[in-house]
């Protein structure tokens, strides 16, 4: 196979695609949340779930093994292709299932019949997911592509939002336009099949080879699922739609920053799938070992910094109707770190060797864990217990990770430098610390409450990745040292 592109090159790709998700919220969640309120956008967040499972059962996990599969036959066409033709059967046909289904309950369960239209309205998302097949893009290493696409929807959102979401009852539109920016790309996805692979039926499929191995990562997705989404709708049905708006906005913040942290480990499946299936094993000890150090140097002083300033990043995204959300943040930022590094060991390197049934052993445990104690606590603390059942649960899935990979971790643990991080952290820490008081005492009077919580987050985001990024750059943390130095020399030979 002729690799188009570098690791590095599909990592920009994927990091600015996952930025976009970090700045389109950032742009539209503080004007929506004031319009909807936490009723209104409550109720999009419990479609949203709800729609989530749906999507989850009809996929079958096969987003994560269609990429694994068609990146190890990628170099032969036909292969390939008869590949992408039998997953888009099962598919399909368990797309079919699920409508069935959802459209009965649309009518037998007086939650969901509260907000039908809305639940139709989000339900197309299952249908361009099937018909999507971004899994296949994925495994071609088409990242280009798929950021180009996704930027372009994600654009046409922002500004359909302004225009057309202006009252409470927008909420219909809102869920709408939120399907549009996440999946509307996916059309074309469809549209341009024919280029990567053969569109006649090819005949003789063999869609039995394929259920095992999807039966797994449907598992896996499934118990996963519970203590990503079964919080939302918990919430909803313990608590009601008020507590899943404040929920809603602490883990909308955790979930933008754990993706810059995960858009790494995006990328890799692929070509670590494809190098395990050619046998070329340093080369995939070698990549996981920079990645694993990579994740912890992005997932550490992010998940810090948000604890710091969770007050401000609440009250500006949102408002001061937001305020009991700060808590439940704060609880949530840790399970960056653990999600960074849980989504490297599980997708990154046990699913391309064939060990996905540990993936699976190992999110049942925090479904478990998560359920337990989404029960026990939700009823008292609401959006503060299902924050507490989160963070356990994301713990718990990489410490029974770490335990299948204790050998593996052992050949690699002297590539990994959490010294340097910690002692980097320290520094930034304080002086952002400091330059917080600074700003808020000369911005006290005449200055917006807005206003102001950008100017503290500008300034104290700076200063502290700065103090951060220069630690390790003086210290000579090995990852930093190798990707960052060439490039900080060849701008300062330019600047010569």
């Amino acid at each position: 196979m002729k690799e188009k592109h570098s690791v590095a090159f599909n990592f920009v790709m994927n990091f600015i695609l996952t930025t976009s998700s970090l700045v389109v919220p950032l742009i539209t969640f503080p004007y929506v949340s004031r319009v909807l309120l936490p009723v209104g956008n409550g109720k999009v967040a419990s479609a949203t779930a709800i729609v989530s499972y749906l999507s989850m059962i009809c996929m079958l996990g096969i987003p994560t093994y269609g990429i694994r599969v068609c990146a190890q036959v990628r170099d032969d066409k036909e292969k390939l292709s008869r590949t992408v033709q039998e997953i888009l059967i099962i598919n399909v046909v368990m797309m079919a299932a699920v409508y069935l289904a959802f459209g009965a309950s649309l009518y037998l369960i007086p939650q969901f019949a509260e907000d039908r239209t809305l639940l139709v309205i989000m339900s197309s998302a299952i249908l361009l997911n099937v018909i999507g097949v971004n899994w296949l893009y994925s495994a071609l290493e088409e990242y280009a592509y798929i950021t180009v696409v996704s930027l372009a929807f994600k654009v046409a959102s922002v500004v359909l939002m302004f225009l057309f979401v202006r009252s409470q009852e927008d909420y219909l539109i809102y869920g709408g336009i939120t399907i549009l920016s996440n999946v509307g790309s996916y059309v074309l996805n469809f549209f341009r099949l024919g280029r990567y692979i053969t569109l006649r039926p090819m005949g003789n499929y063999n869609l039995r080879r394929h259920l095992k191995p999807i039966g797994v990562f449907c598992a896996m997705t499934v118990a996963t699922s519970i203590y990503t989404n079964l919080d939302v709708v918990m919430l909803k049905f313990i608590s009601g739609d008020e507590q899943v708006g404040y929920y809603n906005v602490g883990v909308k913040v955790k979930t933008i920053v754990a993706g810059l942290v995960t858009s790494l480990g995006a990328v890799l499946l692929p070509r670590l799938s494809y190098y395990i299936e050619k046998g070329r094993q340093e080369e995939f000890m070698r990549m996981v070992s920079k990645a694993l150090g990579g994740v912890c140097i992005m997932s550490l002083p992010l998940t810090v910094y948000f604890m710091m300033f969770a007050r401000e990043s609440i009250e500006l995204l949102s408002g001061m109707a937001y305020e009991p959300a700060i808590v439940p943040m704060c609880i949530i930022m840790p399970t960056i770190v653990f999600i960074g590094v849980s989504n490297l060991l599980g997708m990154q390197v046990l699913v391309p060797t064939n060990r996905e049934q540990d993936v699976l052993k190992s999110v049942i445990v925090g479904s478990i864990v998560d359920l337990v104690l989404n029960l026990a606590l939700i009823p008292k603390y609401g959006a503060s217990g299902a924050s507490v059942g989160t963070l356990a649960a994301e713990f718990a899935v990489l410490f029974v990770q770490m335990l299948f990979l204790r050998k593996f971790l052992a050949k690699i643990k002297s590539d990994f430098h959490i010294v340097y991080y910690i002692v980097a952290l320290l520094p930034a820490v304080g002086g952002s610390g400091w330059m917080r008081r600074i700003v808020a005492s000369v911005l006290a009077a005449g200055v917006s409450l807005m206003w102001r919580h950008f100017m503290v987050l500008a300034v104290t985001g700076v200063v502290f990745f700065g103090v951060y990024g220069g630690m390790l750059l003086v210290m000579g943390e090995p990852i930093v040292k190798e990707y960052a130095m060439p490039y900080l020399r060849k701008v300062m030979r330019r600047g010569i």
